[in-house]
């Protein structure tokens, strides 16, 4: 069994207070015995408004969150997934909201850029996001050897989209792992549902990490933070507040369950 956790921040504009945060939360799961830490979206930076990614962007291998992470990966001992950075991205005032992930040597493993992009209006709170106005979308779907399992990594709105998580399947995951910053409204209403279906319908684990709290730009994230198991079953779970979630992933449920509920192979479309 490995033992893996899932970290939950309210990060806010202010870069070095956010890897501060971050930085002793990963200490604080490692010392639990967490040797697969997985940090939520835009742990480094929630800006004022979507133009400070621009701001902050870093290049591709070099910059102060890549340093940070594989910094924290080496001194802990531990794999991270590093919820989201802003890469400078091929087009002109553009970035990707990238999930970096390096191994206990420090070393960078594989980055996702996130897919699908949040541009939806929330109606009942006024709330106007428009991802696109500054992401450039991805276009791949990755799974990374590790010594866990094999890794498929998706962020936040992705969870939206099962054809993107029969496609990691496809390509051999076993665990999810989702950093995320579900809105406050849009949590309450889904969250919980629609990871636990992910897990569900590919039985699989999932580590989902999500932003929580209340943010100097005037958002709320719902947070919940949890780590959920082939059958569904909710292993741990932060509902609120900042902290990090812990369980221990035993691969060998994972191939029993999938031998004696065999609903992967039993797909005709």
């Amino acid at each position: 069994m490995n033992r893996v956790a899932a970290i939950q921040m309210a990060s806010g504009p202010n870069v070095d207070a956010n890897l501060i945060e971050a930085g002793r939360s990963i200490q604080a799961a490692a010392a639990a015995g967490a040797r697969l830490i997985v940090l939520p979206e835009n742990f480094a930076l929630m800006g004022l408004s979507e133009l400070d990614n621009l701001k902050f962007a870093e290049k591709d291998g070099s910059g102060k969150i890549q340093d940070f992470l594989s910094e924290q990966a080496e001194k802990n001992n531990a794999w991270i997934v590093g919820g989201t950075t802003p890469i400078i991205a091929d087009e002109p005032d553009k970035i990707n909201a990238a999930c970096l992930v390096y191994d206990d040597q420090g070393n960078r493993v594989a980055r996702y850029d996130k897919i699908h992009l949040f541009d939806v209006e929330i109606v009942d709170s006024g709330e106007n996001y428009t991802e696109s106005m500054t992401i450039k979308p991805g276009n791949e779907a990755v799974v990374v050897d590790s010594p866990f399992g094999k890794l498929g990594l998706a962020i936040c709105y992705d969870l939206r989209f099962p054809e993107l998580f029969r496609v990691l399947l496809d390509k051999g995951a076993e665990i999810f792992v989702v950093p995320s910053a579900f809105t406050a409204i849009t949590g309450r209403a889904h969250w919980e549902t629609i990871v636990r279906a992910r897990a569900i319908e590919n039985l699989s684990f999932i580590i989902a990490a999500a932003q929580g709290g209340y943010h100097v730009s005037g958002r709320e994230t719902f947070g919940d933070s949890m780590i959920v198991d082939p059958w569904g079953t909710v292993l741990d779970r932060l509902p609120s507040g900042s902290g990090f979630v812990i369980a221990d992933i035993d691969e060998d449920k994972l191939t029993r369950i999938r031998r004696n509920f065999p609903a992967i192979d039993h797909r005709k479309i």
